[in-house]
């Protein structure tokens, strides 16, 4: 399972490692602890140097990351799996609704011409605009992505500091 790690670089608490939550800050070692934590998202590490490995200890389940010995790879949470009826749930979020909604605005479709005409459109753009955005927060939240922060980081790339 561990084939794929670069035994050149291994993972120790002595380097320095981009963060695998929001990959943009860096990820060190706690000054008297076994720990690390990221400078930006503040999120707290620890690691399992034999497994070359990286758990979130500030969530319960803990994601799990992999050093390949040049990134993290993974972000798993333990005893937690993503199977297939969970995408077709968040698909069928997102086009029931919008599909129901279009299927209405077309079957009963407006007068040409009158002033609302662009309202059904409008509406069916909104419905699938909102339900993607509801699932798109679930997957946020579930593995507590930090968005503030990395566009905060994103923006002091972009303009400087």
């Amino acid at each position: 399972m561990y084939s794929s790690i670069d035994k050149s670089r291994p993972f120790h608490y002595q380097e320095i490692y981009p963060c695998p939550v929001c990959r943009l800050n860096q990820l060190k070692a706690m000054p008297l602890m076994d720990a690390m934590a990221c400078e930006g998202c503040r999120h707290i590490f620890i690691a399992d140097l034999e497994r070359q490995q990286l758990k979130m200890a500030d969530r319960n389940p803990p994601l799990t990351w992999h050093w390949n010995g040049k990134t993290w790879k993974g972000g798993h949470l333990e005893g937690v799996d993503w199977g297939w009826t969970s995408w077709l749930f968040a698909i069928g979020l997102v086009a029931l609704p919008t599909s129901l909604i279009g299927l209405a605005a077309y079957t009963f479709p407006p007068e040409p011409g009158s002033t609302l005409s662009w309202l059904p459109v409008a509406w069916t753009g909104l419905t699938f605009l909102s339900h993607l955005t509801i699932v798109l927060w679930l997957a946020t939240e579930f593995y507590q992505f930090p968005v503030r922060i990395y566009l905060r980081a994103r923006r002091q790339q972009l303009f400087g500091r």
